[in-house]
């Protein structure tokens, strides 16, 4: 069963997102990876570090919510990039002021991290309030990032970073 093992605050100066905005969950991820999505992305940015210079946890993968009410409203997958970074044609971007994350690593099998319904819970009692956008709605997001969540313990167990905007 996974469990969350740390939360902690990060703090990361404004970035662009870009992706692709989708009407659910559902298995959008195969077709990134057969379409070399990510890759384009890491190109417009010149490269991985370009992220990882401003962001130090930067570079991962990345499923984008909003959720109003409770419920998500949008889903994106995509890429955290540089302020400003040009965006490939057919993707889209959202920009985001620069702002602190309240991040959950969450420890299991792959199967079982996507399971982020404690997170917000655990941030808020640790005194994290959670930020909200001009129309009320929080934004949070899974960041696979390399190598704690593609690279399994002797355990087989992966870290997935959760986190969500905050103040």
């Amino acid at each position: 069963m996974a469990e969350i093992i740390k939360a902690f605050r990060e703090d990361a100066p404004a970035m662009r997102f870009i992706g692709k905005k989708y009407p659910d969950f559902g298995g959008w991820w195969g077709e990134w990876f057969a379409n070399g999505w990510f890759d384009e992305i890491e190109r417009a940015m010149g490269g991985a570090d370009a992220i990882l210079a401003v962001w130090e946890n930067g570079g991962g993968y990345v499923g984008l919510e909003r959720r109003a009410d409770g419920n998500m409203s949008e889903y994106w997958l995509g890429m955290f990039t540089p302020a400003g970074t040009p965006v490939p044609d057919g993707f889209s971007y959202i920009d985001f002021p620069a702002m602190g994350f309240g991040t959950c690593w969450i420890y299991g099998k792959e199967n079982e991290v996507h399971n982020t319904s404690g997170c917000r819970e655990k941030l808020e009692a640790q005194g994290f309030k959670l930020w909200t956008d001009a129309d009320g709605s929080t934004w949070s997001f899974e960041n696979c990032l390399c190598p704690r969540f593609t690279s399994p313990d002797e355990n087989g167990n992966v870290i997935l970073d959760y986190c969500c905007y905050v103040i």
